[in-house]
């Protein structure tokens, strides 16, 4: 049995959890998320706790239970709290700024990157340096923030890139001449 899959979900008031024909459907203040759970997985709903119980004993069931436990949990919580990812510009005059839809950036390349906005997720600039990525689906948030963070990943010998808040790049030394050296 799953020691993630047996620990209960708290679920926040103003938050409903509904599991019918194999699709969990989780309401909250923020928005609504649906998913469907696949094998021997049951969700059952009692007041303000939520249990998921694997059906039979299988490997596969097994670790599908502590998976749509986890799922359930983070879509409780995006409902209710939501999610944020931040990253950090690092480069000389380089920027980011919203325009209407758009996040636009200037990252050392000849022309502007421009980042549409996807549905579902909140783009903001806190600082011309640093991005704010918000939204209820925590998977579609961090899924936004990496493909932001792979227009310019950090590079290891000056540090410019875009790279998420308090991320820690390893630098490397550059090369050296070999003068005097036989």
């Amino acid at each position: 049995m799953s020691r993630i899959g047996k620990k209960v979900i708290a679920v926040p008031a103003g938050v409903s959890v509904k599991f019918e024909d194999g699709i969990v459907t989780v309401k909250g203040g923020k928005g609504e998320l649906t998913r469907k759970v696949v094998g021997n997985i049951d969700v059952k709903n009692e007041g303000a706790e939520v249990h998921v119980v694997a059906l039979d004993e299988a490997k596969e069931t097994n670790a599908l239970h502590g998976l749509y436990r986890a799922l359930i949990a983070d879509m409780v919580k995006g409902v209710s709290e939501g999610f944020e990812k931040r990253l950090e510009v690092k480069g000389v005059g380089w920027k980011a700024q919203m325009q209407g839809n758009k996040l636009v950036l200037n990252v050392g390349f000849s022309h502007p990157v421009e980042f549409e906005q996807p549905a579902g997720i909140k783009l903001e600039c806190a600082s011309p340096t640093e991005i704010v990525v918000t939204g209820i689906d925590k998977v579609l948030v961090g899924q936004v923030a990496a493909d932001l963070r792979a227009v310019r990943t950090p590079e290891p010998y000056h540090g410019y890139g875009i790279r998420y808040k308090g991320e820690h790049v390893e630098h490397k030394e550059g090369k050296t001449s070999g003068k005097g050296k036989k």
